[in-house]
């Protein structure tokens, strides 16, 4: 099972986060970009761009932070964390 944990962070606090599990048999980026765009339904947000930044974090830690910089649409939080809590 596939699992990835959500969370925003404001003022050092974590505001919501949500828990999204994947069983399908899609590959491995398959599975993070689908789970990556259901958080950002939950959360009512916009998909975040992908920077070199990130991709490189979530290769080696399998989890990485996107802040204000990814993101078209203005914030209400400082950064949308994502991360592999299982596979």
């Amino acid at each position: 099972m596939f699992r990835m944990w959500g969370k925003e962070w404001k003022d050092n606090r974590m505001i919501r986060d949500t828990v999204i599990c994947n069983e399908t048999q899609n590959t491995r980026t398959q599975k993070v970009f689908q789970s990556l765009e259901d958080i950002c339904y939950e959360f009512d947000l916009q998909s975040p761009i992908w920077l070199n930044g990130n991709v490189q974090e979530f290769q080696r830690l399998s989890r990485t932070r996107f802040y204000q910089d990814n993101f078209i649409e203005h914030i209400d939080f400082e950064y949308l964390e994502i991360q592999i809590i299982e596979e």
